[in-house]
């Protein structure tokens, strides 16, 4: 009886919007926190809030242990619910108190629980997750990509602009500042018009060979541009759009299945056999089917039967 309740209170929907509306309230007295004339006014009241969000997420833990009756192990074959237990059970470890910094960034992780409370926002989640493998290579190809430019850039800009293109690393780091966009033009005009012309002011000192490449540096940077943010880059949104879509589907076959399981439907086996019985079936159907239409396609072509002015005898 009392697991009965558990389930009902742990399926109800009041129960999913009031954890997250205690998500919700958390992340907001966190914010709170970051003022101090706020907590030096208020300094009791946000502490007994802080407490009271933390036994409410202790209790559902309770109640979707409770909910699993007699297995209790298997609240934790549910991710999301690792997720919550972990930041639960860190607001409990020994010793976060006594460090003011520590304890507010643990009562920030809650408002990380949102993730779990809201289903749209685990399918992201997931969607993401899905797509690291494709993402890794994708990684890979935009790393190639640095590489190649970032030494062709020390060898060609190391000395006119030893500000960006110096060293290997800072080659590097400068090509990330162009391909995210962030005034990429003004490294590319220092080395199409020379670092004594552009650039360089106030730090004239580290402009010790200027060299004005106008072909050249346009060329670099306008195809660096083109290749690392128009192309590579829109493939990581490929890549997530298409994890999206897998996650979509596996969410929508997840429903199915958890909605069949309520009314009681037995979903069917789906093995070998099983399909081969299925095709087995829809073949000999087909085979009827084409001679039915075979016959009727005949009948049409010959006709009626000759009679070849025979009288019927029954005349």
């Amino acid at each position: 009886m009392l697991v009965e309740k558990l389930q009902e209170i742990a399926e109800a929907k009041w129960f999913t919007n009031f954890i997250t509306f205690v998500i919700i309230l958390a992340g907001v007295v966190v914010g709170m926190e970051t003022y101090p004339s706020v907590v030096e006014a208020y300094e009791t009241e946000l502490h007994i809030l802080n407490e009271i969000i933390l036994w409410i997420f202790v209790a559902e833990v309770v109640v979707k242990m409770g909910a699993e009756g007699s297995k209790p192990w298997n609240y934790f074959k549910d991710p999301w619910n690792v997720f919550d237990f972990f930041i639960v059970a860190v607001c409990f470890v020994p010793g976060a108190g006594s460090y003011a910094v520590i304890l507010r960034l643990v009562r920030l992780l809650r408002v990380l629980k949102l993730l779990s409370a809201l289903p749209r926002l685990q399918l992201l989640v997931g969607a993401l997750l899905k797509s690291l493998p494709s993402m890794g290579y994708v990684t890979i190809l935009l790393g190639l990509l640095f590489y190649v430019y970032a030494v062709a850039a020390v060898f060609i800009f190391g000395a006119n602009d030893p500000m960006h293109f110096e060293t290997l690393h800072l080659a590097t780091l400068s090509l990330f500042r162009v391909v995210t966009l962030e005034d990429w033009t003004d490294v590319m005009y220092i080395n199409m018009y020379g670092c004594d012309e552009y650039g360089y002011d106030g730090v004239e000192h580290l402009c010790t060979d200027p060299n004005a490449m106008p072909v050249v540096a346009s060329a670099f940077f306008v195809s660096f541009v083109l290749l690392g943010t128009m192309v590579i880059l829109n493939l990581f949104i490929g890549v997530i759009m298409n994890g999206m879509e897998e996650a979509t589907m596996e969410q929508e076959e997840f429903d199915e299945r958890e909605r069949m399981k309520k009314q009681g439907i037995t979903e069917p086996e789906h093995t070998v056999e099983h399909e081969l019985f299925e095709l087995d079936q829809a073949l000999e159907e087909l085979h009827k089917k084409v001679a039915v239409i075979s016959r009727r396609v005949r009948a049409e072509h010959d006709g009626p039967p000759a009679t070849d002015g025979a009288v019927d005898p029954a005349e």
